[in-house]
């Protein structure tokens, strides 16, 4: 019997189309998005916000499937610092979402961590470091998710360090990472947004890599960025600077973040986001396409 050899799976996200929201008139129609990331040569997709995409599950599995397009994991974003008092209502929302996810055919819930900024406006909201107390509210709070998300829909929950949220640069990625259960608990390493807040991909996949359990590829331009760090620019205004760019020409470097992730040696699904809200209907079609080219050329 031959066993075949652990590989990356390439996909990309609404997020690419400049999705970020269930309904906005300034994004690209659900079913032109479908149409065409399957025509840029992409077989994995995520769901994006949830009620982008349908959200019945027999809609959603018979508009994906004729367009041989398979769901790779749903996405939920969370407040779980703030304590016990936001279980109800977050549980709520996750599980509409995971259940969905599940019935997808798809084994990832992509966690992201409430923003300490508002993401439309701006405006600080919360404090941007959180006291102990909070950090054990999050790390507790997170497992017990992972705990039900795996028990009740066999789904297994990667949490995505993102810019303008707690879990965000090395220091705060590695004390989350130390702090909760590697069986429940793993990584959806972001390389754009580890590098927004200072993080090396690389050195992140080689020092914790047993709990990197997803990607999301993505790069950012320095130029961008050095005007954002010294602006204080909030992340939504900084997309819309295009703070993230089109591979090759940001960093990280792909090619020695693949590398990395292919010596793990395991199942891996690498996600293409560029994030490009607000954006041209016509722009992200060609930017997809080169973009699946380029990974080609990076053996993925």
């Amino acid at each position: 019997m031959t066993t075949m050899s652990p590989r990356i799976r390439i996909g990309s996200a609404p997020d690419s189309w400049g999705v970020w929201f269930p309904d906005d008139p300034r994004q690209v129609p659900w079913r032109r998005f479908l149409d065409e990331v399957a025509e840029a040569g992409y077989e994995w997709i995520e769901l994006g916000p949830y009620g982008y995409l349908p959200t019945d599950p027999a809609v959603l599995a018979e508009e994906t499937g004729r367009r041989g397009l398979k769901v790779s994991a749903g996405t939920v974003f969370t407040g779980l610092h703030r304590g016990p008092g936001v279980w109800d209502a977050t549980w709520e929302h996750v599980s509409a979402i995971a259940d969905l996810t599940r019935a997808a055919g798809a084994g990832h819930l992509v966690v992201i961590p409430a923003f300490w900024r508002d993401d439309k406006t701006g405006e600080v909201i919360e404090d941007s470091s959180l006291t102990a107390a909070q950090w054990r509210d999050l790390t507790t709070q997170t497992e017990r998710l992972a705990h039900e998300v795996r028990e009740r829909y066999g789904l297994r929950t990667v949490v995505h360090p993102h810019a303008d949220t707690h879990i965000d640069s090395e220091e705060n990625v590695a004390r989350f990472l130390d702090s909760t259960d590697q069986d429940l608990v793993s990584l959806c390493l972001d390389t754009g947004h580890y590098a927004y807040c200072g993080g090396d991909s690389v050195k992140l996949i080689e020092t914790y890599g047993e709990r990197i359990g997803y990607l999301h590829l993505k790069q950012v331009d320095p130029a961008v960025l050095a005007e954002v760090r010294a602006g204080g620019i909030p992340f939504g205004p900084a997309v819309a600077r295009g703070v993230m760019c089109e591979p090759p020409a940001g960093e990280p470097a792909l090619e020695p973040v693949i590398a990395a992730a292919q010596r793990l040696d395991v199942d891996l699904f690498a996600i293409v986001e560029q994030d490009m809200y607000p954006c041209e209907p016509d722009r992200p079609l060609p930017i997809a396409r080169r973009t699946r080219g380029y990974l080609r050329s990076c053996g993925v």
